[in-house]
């Protein structure tokens, strides 16, 4: 592995390779590294929750696949998993927290009527760490979903469950931005659809509009403190043909109620481009949420990887100089390898994303167009790809001290060998 002086070398030849396509690399380090990312909580236990469990009750659609030893199987060891995580990643880090981890202790308490006290050991934790918290009403897992729709139920019993729930973590994400001094986003999917062609596609949408429309109408919350978003989907399991909460549907719903509309890399046609979605959303949506993820074939929610759809992503953001008007976030979850990898591998990648896209020669290439040379500006586009981002990356690494490369994998062993491996 180099040592700090080979960085420090390679990356002042970098510096100098980039300098000479007009790239200021010390800009883009400091860029790089100050922008959040949420890591979500719900890798540390392959989104099982900390509810007490009901055998045989669907995921809604959400399943992590794989036996790999040493899930987590409490609030503490979630807790304990991510500090190491947070000791192997560069920049700034914040969690992102989906309602079904509330700790109630020995008394049950349903989600709809949770309070922010169900999450003081999370808040405290955060607090303690300097990470911000994000949050998520789970609309999945419960005895009140188990027909496929939740909010847009026929059912009026079932839609104000959730009604009461959605309402409920607002006021949560609202407690934990007021604690923590931080903006909360707080991220609406359900997984309401169908298998099979339904025969009425359009009363779940209007009862979907309605039940939202109830749940943002609670003007007690801040929406400087709770940032609302909505999340729509291509398809799921359980929705193969028809989705409720799809995307003309949420960005439509999104735009007329001032809310943020997510995008999930996962969520969409495999042949569909999520990066070439930003410029043109961007045009009306004021802020959007990118939920960094991996379909293979399917929404399998697979570990990030420094892949097109992930490097294209951020090299839009960077080009529309839109940085301030993203919020991103990671959402995989796999259980066929070690947890805590997953987490650093697909972590890791997303920054790399965020850093290659700040490094970009823009300049050069929107003066090539502009010009009508468009020769040179697929040259310059080829060429950016050779130019020794590694160098760059490294240098980052070093500057956050945590371990370069793939220096980082002793400590997940270590890790592994003396606490995992027990559970």
């Amino acid at each position: 592995m180099p040592s700090e002086k080979q960085i420090s070398s390679a990356y002042r030849l970098a510096r100098a390779a980039y300098a000479d396509y007009g790239v200021d690399t010390e800009a883009a380090l400091a860029k790089a590294l100050s922008i959040p990312i949420s890591l979500h909580c719900w890798q540390a236990d392959d989104v099982r929750g900390l509810e007490t469990p009901k055998e045989g009750l669907d995921s809604g659609g959400i399943m992590a696949t794989g036996g790999y030893p040493g899930r987590a199987r409490n609030g503490d060891e979630m807790r304990a998993d991510l500090d190491v995580v947070l000791k192997l990643l560069p920049g700034r880090q914040r969690l992102n927290l989906h309602a079904f981890y509330a700790e109630t202790g020995a008394k049950v308490v349903d989600r709809d009527a949770l309070e922010p006290e169900h999450f003081s050991r999370w808040l405290a934790w955060a607090k303690e760490r300097h990470v911000g918290l994000d949050f998520n009403p789970t609309y999945f897992a419960h005895l009140m979903a188990t027909s496929g729709f939740t909010l847009s139920s026929p059912d009026k019993a079932v839609r104000r469950f959730w009604i009461d729930h959605g309402k409920a973590c607002r006021r949560i994400a609202e407690h934990f931005s007021k604690k923590l001094g931080s903006p909360c986003v707080h991220n609406h999917w359900i997984p309401d659809g169908a298998k099979d062609a339904p025969a009425d596609r359009w009363a779940p949408r209007a009862r979907l509009v309605e039940s939202f429309d109830t749940i943002f109408a609670d003007k007690s919350v801040s929406r400087k403190h709770c940032v609302d978003a909505v999340e729509g989907k291509l398809f799921g399991l359980g929705s193969e043909d028809y989705v409720v909460g799809s995307q003309e549907f949420y960005s439509s719903y999104a735009q007329s109620r001032g809310l943020v509309l997510c995008l999930d890399l996962g969520h969409y046609h495999p042949t569909e481009s999520v990066a070439d979605k930003v410029s043109a959303l961007m045009q009306f949506h004021p802020r959007i949420l990118l939920h960094t993820s991996r379909p293979v074939r399917w929404d399998s929610d697979h570990v990030v990887i420094l892949d097109d759809p992930v490097r294209s992503l951020f090299l839009e953001i960077a080009r529309g100089a839109a940085w301030d008007r993203v919020f991103v976030a990671l959402d995989f979850f796999d259980a066929s390898i070690n947890r805590l990898a997953a987490y650093v591998i697909g972590a890791r990648a997303t920054r790399q994303a965020i850093l290659l896209g700040l490094l970009d020669p823009s300049k050069p290439l929107g003066q090539a167009e502009a010009a009508g040379r468009g020769h040179e500006r697929l040259a310059l586009m080829e060429q950016a790809k050779a130019l020794p981002w590694g160098a760059v990356w490294d240098e980052l690494c070093a500057r956050a001290d945590v371990p370069v490369r793939s220096n980082w994998l002793a400590t997940v062993a270590r890790h592994e060998r003396d606490t995992l491996s027990k559970r």
